[in-house]
């Protein structure tokens, strides 16, 4: 049975490796100044789902959500120093081309600030353009070549 079989005496064993379990980026935080204004723009332009969270909102994109500070949310605990309105920095994956999301933009009337140009994300090399949300946080779209 192979549960119970054993290793020549002379085979070469690999270093044991301490098993963890996954990690995965679950939540970050943003803080908006202006739900109605952020709800919109979040959903409409960059394609969230909006959900509602005691006096706030939270923004969900498939397993990732940012959660919102903002008027009427009392947050605890929060970072030593806590975000601010306008000095996040966010990229989300365009799955298409990159002029595609240029013309999303232009149509949602949200300016892009810079691209397209190259950038590195966690797929690896791909095209990247900025624009800004309605508080002034820094938003990325990327895209990565198709194989």
């Amino acid at each position: 049975m192979a549960e119970t079989e054993t290793l020549a005496t002379d085979a070469a064993v690999a270093p044991e490796v301490p098993l963890r379990p996954a990690i995965h980026l679950d939540h970050c935080v943003i803080h908006v100044t202006d739900w109605a204004q952020s709800n919109a723009f979040y959903r409409d332009v960059v394609g969230a789902e909006v959900i509602a969270r005691g006096n706030g909102f939270a923004y969900r994109f498939g397993g990732v959500q940012l959660n919102c500070h903002g008027p009427g949310v009392k947050a605890e605990p929060v970072a030593a120093k806590p975000v601010l309105p306008g000095n996040s920095d966010l990229c989300f994956r365009w799955s298409g081309p990159i002029e595609d999301a240029m013309a999303h933009l232009e149509a949602a009337g949200v300016a892009v600030e810079l691209g397209p140009v190259e950038r590195h994300g966690a797929a690896g090399a791909g095209l990247s353009i900025y624009f800004r949300d309605p508080d002034g946080s820094l938003l990325e779209f990327i895209t990565y070549p198709t194989a």
